[in-house]
């Protein structure tokens, strides 16, 4: 056999052990996982492995993806590629920890097959991407009894809690129903009915839509609508109570919510001194005061043991956003609105509600302070939820019109550095008592139309003065969190959740429904991670030269005025030719170092600019460099090696 049979035979064979090599290790080692994500994004959280081993019936788990539909479709479809492989990852942890129980059938539904018209009647959506190709991205899970769940579409704006869909699905097909859910307020969060929106377009006006808080809250629940003058809540047909925004709301309705929660109902109470998103129309703030837009129960929260002081915000110089940037000036800090992350402490890290949570925006939050002398019991146990910094304090408004018309710069001059965190979100558990004793008087005509009264004058509604056994409130001083403005943004794909301002709220409703498993699951992390580095650098850059910056500001202004002074002098003065020669003379030099300013404000700003693209630089290098270097130092340390045997060999075989 000649030399050139042996390098084949040898290649060959090297082709078949590398082969075989890559099958065992992919059949033996599905099982063996390494999850190197910074925020465990592949990890299945402890609540998911509880549900799995709870399993005592084989599940399947059916995943359509149209792969091939994919490759032919546009930029806005191949998007999901990799939101498909994520998924696919997760559901093969899924089958990893079901012991058995879970199968996962990953399908390509293509044209005209079995497999399209099964997607298409387990009501996946269909997006059709030419005359035959449809694309679908979409899960079936089905019991062995024939009990069917469904993820119609995976959506981007439910990227962050896939887990949580996938594992509320297997929970409720092989477990419970959905609970019920009562929302009571008088903000139009429900939106308009299909009969109302339509009567309103013949009308020409434009009807209310559904907040998107509440269009995530009918995936998970039976979602209702609570009258906002009702005297009654049943605990026995409301599993879980929201009270958005109660502003004004009648002393019979507080009542209700009262009665609710001594039943044993659980209540998410959501309270605001100024609500952004009840702001009056213009035409009704010249028409005479200013209407109120804040919602407070007093009474209420006083039997809960807190209160909420009116006007007064809680504020946080680090936690402030910053608003626009105006032509060569800093931008401006709102201390109306504060940003609460983790690495601030914002979050409780010791209660499920708020644990995994990242970032959540406020607008305008209260400060929630507990009572001492309050009318509520003293074994009440009040868990903080949300906080600012220690750096944080409360500051006041003075009247409701300055909220309407804010002056930010007078805010933030208005607040001073505090000591200690302010609480904007308490979870309230323990006994309960009444904050109506002697229950409260109405008018009969004020009883629900299926009241048994019958009486000429007010009717004394009574009830429990106490909770027959512990109950649990979670009050939040912000209403706007839950907003489209502050929780959501859109895109070409709908409305896409902001941080965590929807997990937050779905996070204490779920940690009151009594759930454990699925309340670990919520908020487990995004996947944009921020460039911490690059904000690093751009804090000390810009603290650096902001001395420089102000400095140079206040001569660009001082020029400023010079000319216009110049300008004014040059039209006011006669028309003597020496006199607008000199002022033309002095304007002309005023420009000059006008411009000699702004070239020295935007060398500073070039500096700044210069570091982070340094940084760019050497994280391309970091990331880029080692691969082709390893393979260079490896080549030339095997070629060393070989030459050293190779004189070796010859030096003993001319011994011999």
């Amino acid at each position: 056999m000649n030399r050139t049979w042996r390098t084949g035979l040898a290649i060959f064979f090297i082709a078949v052990i590398a082969v075989s090599a890559i099958s065992i290790t992919h059949t033996l080692g599905r099982s063996w996982r390494l999850d190197v994500t910074d925020q465990r994004l592949y990890t299945l959280s402890d609540g998911t492995r509880a549900i799995l081993a709870g399993l005592r019936q084989p599940v399947t788990v059916r995943l359509y993806y149209a792969q091939t539909a994919a490759r032919k479709a546009p930029d806005q479809i191949r998007f999901y590629n990799n939101y498909y492989q994520f998924v696919r990852a997760l559901l093969q942890e899924y089958v990893a920890h079901s012991d058995g129980k879970l199968e996962l059938e990953v399908i390509d539904p293509r044209p005209y097959s079995d497999e399209e018209m099964a997607a298409i009647r387990h009501g996946l959506r269909r997006f059709q991407i030419d005359d035959e190709e449809s694309f679908f991205f979409g899960l079936v899970v089905q019991t062995e009894f024939g009990v069917t769940r469904t993820i119609d579409f995976f959506s981007p704006d439910r990227q962050q809690f896939v887990e949580y869909d996938i594992s509320y699905l297997i929970d409720t097909a092989v477990t419970r129903q959905k609970k019920r859910l009562g929302v009571l307020s008088p903000l139009p969060v429900m939106g308009d009915s299909d009969y109302m929106a339509q009567m309103m377009r013949i009308q020409g006006q434009q009807p209310q839509h559904k907040w998107g808080i509440i269009q995530h809250l009918q995936q998970q629940y039976e979602v209702f609508e609570i009258p906002i003058d009702t005297d009654t809540i049943d605990s026995d047909e409301v599993d879980l109570l929201l009270v958005i925004h109660p502003k004004d709301i009648a002393e019979q309705t507080q009542f209700a919510i009262d009665q609710y929660v001594l039943h044993g109902g659980r209540a998410v109470v959501l309270i605001d001194p100024h609500c952004v998103a009840d702001l009056p129309d213009p035409m009704s703030r010249m028409q005479g005061p200013p209407p109120s837009t804040a919602s407070n129960m007093p009474r209420l929260l006083r039997a809960w043991g807190l209160e909420m002081p009116e006007l007064t915000f809680a504020g946080d110089r680090r936690l402030a956003v910053e608003g626009p940037t105006a032509p060569n000036r800093r931008p401006e800090k709102i201390i109306g609105i504060l940003r609460l992350d983790r690495d601030s402490g914002s979050f409780n890290p010791h209660h499920a509600v708020s644990a995994n949570l990242n970032q959540v925006a406020v607008m305008f939050p209260g400060a929630l302070n507990v009572l001492e002398d309050s009318d509520g019991p003293a074994d009440l146990a009040y868990t903080p939820l949300l906080m600012t910094t220690e750096r944080g304090n409360t500051w006041r408004a003075g009247s409701v019109a300055e909220l309407l018309s804010p002056d930010y710069e007078a805010f933030m001059r208005r607040f001073v550095d505090g000591t200690e965190p302010v609480v904007m979100a308490y979870l309230v558990s323990g006994h309960f008592r009444s904050a109506f004793p002697d229950g409260v008087a109405i008018e009969p005509d004020e009883l629900e139309a299926d009241a048994d009264f019958d009486a000429a004058g007010p009717v004394r509604l009574t009830g429990l003065t106490e909770a027959v056994e512990p109950g649990a409130v979670v009050v939040v001083a912000d209403v706007d969190f839950i907003s489209d403005t502050a929780a959501y943004h859109r895109s070409i794909f709908g409305l896409i959740p902001s941080g965590d301002n929807s997990a937050l709220l779905l996070n204490a409703l779920e940690d009151l429904s009594g759930s454990a498993h699925l309340i670990s699951i919520r908020s487990r992390g995004t996947f944009q991670r921020p460039f911490t580095a690059v904000d690093e650098i751009e804090q000390q850059a810009a603290a650096e030269t902001a001395e420089e910056e102000e400095r140079i500001r206040a001569q660009i202004e001082g020029f400023e005025r010079q000319l216009n002074e110049r300008l004014q002098s040059l039209e006011g003065e006669g028309r003597g030719e020496l006199i607008n020669q000199a002022i033309l003379e002095e304007k002309r030099e005023i420009e000059l170092k006008l411009l000699e300013a702004e070239q020295r404000l935007r060398d500073v700003r070039m500096q700044r600019r210069r570091q982070i693209e340094g940084l760019k630089v050497q994280m391309r290098n970091f990331c880029t460099l080692p691969g082709p270097i390893l393979t260079l130092l490896i080549a030339v340390g095997i070629g060393a090696h070989r030459g050293i045997r190779r004189r070796y060999y010859i030096s003993h075989a001319s011994d011999a």
